[in-house]
């Protein structure tokens, strides 16, 4: 399925803005882009295996917080990462 990547994380990406992942779950997509690219993963989600608070993600425009939710293959993902600063 399509993964739209926020900017922050396009290093990993080879500077690439969406690639393609697979999982029947978020949590199993998760692990299918850390294996394609390394270190993706960790900058998603925290060492309590939550999302990140500066981290959002939508499928099919529906804010998820949960790595449970099911997927399917023609779902979009996007995932935006919140801006800080003053």
């Amino acid at each position: 399925m399509k993964v739209i990547i926020p900017s922050p994380l396009h290093s990993y990406t080879g500077e690439k803005r969406s690639i393609e992942a697979a999982g029947a779950t978020l949590a199993a997509l998760l692990h299918d882009m850390d294996a394609q690219y390394p270190g993706m993963r960790f900058r998603i989600i925290d060492e309590q295996g939550n999302i990140r608070r500066h981290i959002k993600i939508f499928v099919n425009r529906q804010q998820v917080r949960s790595l449970d939710i099911e997927l399917n293959a023609n779902d979009e993902i996007v995932m935006v990462a919140a801006l800080s600063g003053g």
